[in-house]
């Protein structure tokens, strides 16, 4: 009797640079990696429950306030556009991000990834290992892409929330540094106890 061939499990690392259009095509990659960065697949740690909890929390939070034409989406890939199509590209996938809700119209009767250009708010809560990457890299890049506001969620004590918005000039500027309650009137009326997201 012949032997059945084992399944192999191990990952599957592309021999080029990925496009944004490859990529996406790749489906659901093998754990952990979760972005794209200028065509390389990058490994990036699950995220803690608490983590995940305060990011549903949020969006609970902002669903009271966003209007109709918006969505708010948690752990999304988004094309950060920064590159053209057949060149390898830059694909991150924040915590959460209110985007045009006609882009995720898009995606479901064209398929491919949202893009940047529809992403209003794209927000990242920090961990121990991602800090410099939230604050240095993805601030560099987001503000690259040119999304309007970037929301910088530390989840640490107190819970603090930085909301930055991007100038043409000089990318992102700290717009605002909130405790206990954020509110602003950009780019829509929204009131987020900040408190409220650890519970």
């Amino acid at each position: 009797m012949a032997a059945m061939p084992v399944p192999s499990h191990e990952p599957t690392t592309p021999d080029h640079l990925l496009t944004i259009a490859e990529y996406a095509a790749l489906g659901e990659t093998e754990p952990g990696y979760t972005e794209l960065i200028e065509g390389r697949l990058l490994m990036s740690p699950s995220p803690t429950p608490r983590h995940n909890k305060v990011s549903l929390a949020l969006a609970v939070q902002l669903l009271r306030h966003v209007p109709a034409h918006l969505d708010v989406i948690q752990d999304v890939d988004i094309d950060l556009e920064l590159v053209p199509p057949r060149e390898p590209g830059f694909s991150r996938r924040p915590d959460l991000i209110i985007v045009d809700r006609g882009e995720v119209e898009r995606v479901d009767s064209a398929g491919g990834i949202l893009r940047a250009s529809a992403v209003h708010v794209v927000v990242e809560i920090v961990s121990p290992g991602s800090r410099w990457i939230d604050n240095v890299d993805k601030r560099a890049q987001y503000a690259k892409a040119g999304i309007p506001w970037y929301w910088i969620l530390d989840i640490g004590d107190p819970i603090s929330l930085v909301a930055c918005y991007c100038t043409k000039e000089f990318g992102y500027q700290d717009h605002q540094r909130a405790t206990g309650t954020f509110t602003t009137e950009d780019p829509f009326p929204i009131k987020i106890d900040l408190e409220q997201l650890r519970r």
